[in-house]
Order: structure tokens, then sequence, then C-alpha cells
């Protein structure tokens, strides 16, 4: 991601020498995101990049004078970072892969891959801020397939390890893990437990599909640090980022690892396969 975002200010000609980032992690503990963003405040940084709608929240309190440019997987103006998208005014702007209305693309998707699963698990972080409308999606695509959908909850890591045995005890043919950053940051144990208890899982980004997941749909996380770092380099030119529309996804991935697909004996069909974007051989 990091790389990606200095790809972005070379492409606008700020090169690694020219621009010092000073990188400031929560190591998953959110609560300590406002102290954070107020130290990166108290250094008068040219320019603050969140890299969650909470850090962006927490920035947002921090300042109201330092530029400020997220990268979010929600919907911006329902999480109160700004109240327009194309003019966001303020000190704030960024982009969002925000792909909440793709979910029921991506129960099909599944279900294309694996046919015969009756019923499909879902796996959702009750912590994550764009949880009732995934449901709500879901929702619309299972009264639409006639499959059976099973919900089970993580908002920890010891909760992962503990629910993946009750979904393989329910029998479910298939998983489709939710979105968040929780859930992404967390990608090596998802994609590591779905292959230990050998089930058939979707995840929201290609990234998992790297990590050896086995089929993904979403937008191109990448891209958006990329996107954001030639933001970065509009404001360090002199732009204002209230002026700056926020960024949408245009294109989302289809991501298919057939190693793993044929770790788990599934043979994906031809028009599927076709359709990817990303294929691990």
């Amino acid at each position: 991601m990091v790389a990606a975002l200095r790809q972005g200010l070379r492409e606008l000609d700020y090169s690694t020498g020219q621009v010092v980032i000073e990188p400031r992690w929560g190591d998953g503990q959110e609560s300590q995101l406002p102290k954070l963003a107020t130290e990166l405040v108290a250094l008068n940084v040219a320019t603050i990049v969140a890299a969650s709608t909470v850090s962006a929240v927490a920035a947002k309190a921090a300042t109201s004078s330092i530029p400020i440019v997220f990268v979010i997987g929600e919907d911006p103006q329902r999480a109160g970072l700004v109240t327009s998208l194309n003019r966001p005014g303020g000190n704030i702007t960024g982009v969002s892969f925000y792909d909440i209305p793709i979910t029921g693309k991506r129960l099909a998707l599944l279900r294309e891959l694996v046919p015969n699963a009756e019923t499909i698990a879902v796996l959702k972080d009750p912590n994550s801020l764009t949880g009732q409308a995934e449901t709500r999606e879901i929702e619309t695509a299972v009264q639409a397939s006639g499959q059976k959908i099973l919900t089970f909850k993580a908002g920890s890591q010891q909760e992962i390890n503990t629910v993946f045995p009750s979904i393989v005890r329910s029998a479910a043919g298939a998983l489709l893990v939710g979105g968040g950053p929780f859930f992404n940051a967390r990608r090596s144990q998802l994609v590591g437990l779905a292959a230990l208890h050998a089930i058939p899982t979707s995840y929201p980004f290609s990234t998992y599909v790297d990590a050896g997941g086995l089929i993904s749909y979403g937008a191109n996380q990448v891209e958006a640090y990329r996107r954001a770092g030639i933001y970065v380099a509009r404001i360090l030119k002199g732009e204002r980022p209230g002026d700056l529309p926020v960024e949408l996804p245009t294109k989302f991935e289809l991501a298919i690892n057939l190693r793993t697909a044929k770790t788990l004996g599934l043979n994906v069909p031809p028009q599927l396969l076709a359709r990817a974007d990303v294929v691990i051989e």
C-alpha cells in the first residue's frame, strides 16, 4: 500500500527523496488513533494520509488546517467525513473503495464456483461501519437465489480462531467473508483458517487471493493508494483538498487462485476463469 502511495507521488514528479513519510500504526488498537493523529499534527506535517475511516475521523478531529487524504472502504458521506463527494470542502478529500452494492455479485460468483453449496456461511465483523448495509445486500441476493445463509460474527483475533469450527459444524458449503479494515488487517489469519478447514471462501479484495485465498471480487485497494498518492502530490503542488472530488471505484476485479481451487478439489468453470482479471496459477 505504501509502495503504491509512493508510485502515485512519483507520477507527479515527487521522488522518494523529496517526500518523507512519517508512519504511525495503531497495531489494531483503534483507541490509539487520536493520539497518533495528534502526534502528526504536532510535527506540522504537510499532509495526513488516513488509511481507514476511524483514522480519518481521528485526523479530522485533530486538525482543521492540515490537508487530509483518506483511503477507506466505507461511504465517506455516511461516515461523516464529507458532506459532498464532488466538493468535499474544508481540509479533507480522498479515495473510497466502498463496494457494498456488489455484495450480491460476490455471492453469485461464489455460487458459480461452488454450485452444490446449498448453505453459505457469512462471516461479519460486528463493529464494521458497513455491517447493516452489507446485511441488506446479502438478504436481497438470497431472496433471489433461494440459498440458505448462516451468519457468523468475529470481532477479535481470538473470535476468528473460534468461529471457524462453528462454521464447519454448520455444514455450510462455502463462506463469504465480509468487508472492513479489521478483517483486511487479518487476511493471512482468515486465509489460513479457511485452508485448514477446507472451506471454499470468497473475499472482498484480491490481496486475500494473493495471500492464498480462493476467490475475490472488489475494488483494487492498491490502485486506491496510488490514486491517493496522486492527490497528495496535487495538494503539495498547491491545490486545496476541499476542491478535489472524492474518488470512487470505477472498476471491480475478479481474482481466482487456481492452486487453492485445486487443493480444495474444485474445478473452476471455464466461463468464470475467462472473466477473471487476476489468475494465480
